[in-house]
């Protein structure tokens, strides 16, 4: 059974060589490192935004997410993103304004083959310049794909 393809075995084997894949048991919580009472603030959201996506963040949080007009800070702030949104270096500065020190931001871009793909290397790149750097990605539904996005150290 170990390690036969589509068992636990074979896909812990691969998260250890991709860090992008997640086990499919994984909550949202556990993915995005989502605790009760944590605040998170939303921006980029419209009608092609996953409703389930967001009910589960929700549920993880135990409160509705913060829109972007909010001015609270914040533990982690969710950007949803499409090609064709704007300057993507700008909004990730702008959404930093309310994160709280040690808060990340999770970029949702619709996955490969869909209209309004980001690709990763433009993802990298805003990131960079916005003073983020990329630390893992995930696929959290048949959609949208999550980046994770943290500050970078000066050390």
């Amino acid at each position: 059974i170990g390690g036969q393809p589509g068992t636990r075995t074979t896909q812990m084997r691969r998260r250890d060589t991709v860090s992008e894949a997640k086990a499919p048991e994984e909550s949202i919580a556990e993915q995005l490192n989502l605790k009760d009472g944590d605040y998170v603030q939303e921006f980029g959201y419209d009608d092609d935004v996953d409703a389930d996506l967001r009910e589960r963040i929700e549920a993880a949080i135990g409160s509705e997410l913060f829109d972007e007009d909010a001015q609270e800070v914040v533990d982690a702030v969710v950007l949803w993103w499409r090609d064709g949104d704007g300057d993507l270096v700008d909004e990730l500065v702008d959404v930093q304004t309310t994160l709280d020190d040690g808060g990340v931001v999770w970029l949702l871009t619709p996955k490969a083959g869909r209209e309004d793909h980001v690709s990763p290397a433009d993802i990298q790149e805003a990131a960079s310049t916005a003073g983020l750097h990329v630390t893992s990605a995930a696929r959290v539904s048949s959609d949208w794909t999550v980046s994770r996005l943290a500050p970078k150290r000066n050390f």
